[in-house]
């Protein structure tokens, strides 16, 4: 199986999250998954097989809670009213998601609750917040592009959440 046939092979794995979401969240496609990983998570080296390396990216703050309170927090001090946000797992057979960031705040425990670690990408700020159980969080911005390589993707996944649910296409 190739890549773009395991990604997303499993949304049960985060089942219990988008039952909570409901119409809020939608998963993202192989496509929209990889244009913002290519802005943000593939920019950074890795130290393990899930942990970024933040040399060479600006870190805006760290935070030693690592639950639902402490994400919920930094969603608020750093997300726009609007803003969307694309949630990566650490597992690439379960889909990311995007969603409101006021939804991914309200739900924040259950987020966290899905796995061992997790990416938040703010996608108007090009923030990323990088969870770890029983470590923390890291708040920053990627590294810089490199030569050839988008700065940021486009503002929204080619279908995105709409109001009261309805999904809307771009």
């Amino acid at each position: 199986m190739n890549a773009r046939g395991g990604y997303g092979s499993h949304p049960e794995y985060i089942g219990k999250v988008l039952g909570l979401l409901g119409e809020d969240v939608l998963l993202l496609s192989y496509e929209d998954q990889r244009e913002f990983a290519a802005a943000s998570l593939n920019r950074f080296r890795t130290i393990g097989s899930a942990r970024l390396d933040w040399r060479g990216a600006h870190v805006v703050e760290r935070c030693e809670a690592y639950d639902g309170a402490a994400l919920a927090s930094l969603l608020g001090v750093h997300a726009g009213p609007d803003e969307l946000v694309v949630v990566f797992w650490d597992n690439f057979v379960v889909p990311s998601i995007a969603l409101p960031a006021a939804s991914a705040a309200r739900h924040a425990g259950a987020i966290l609750d899905e796995g061992y670690a997790c990416w938040i990408l703010l996608t108007d700020s090009g923030i990323l917040i990088e969870f770890q159980d029983g470590e923390g969080m890291t708040v920053g911005t990627p590294p810089p592009p490199s030569d050839g390589e988008r700065e940021r993707p486009r503002a929204r996944p080619s279908r995105r959440p709409g109001p009261r649910g309805k999904r809307e296409a771009q």
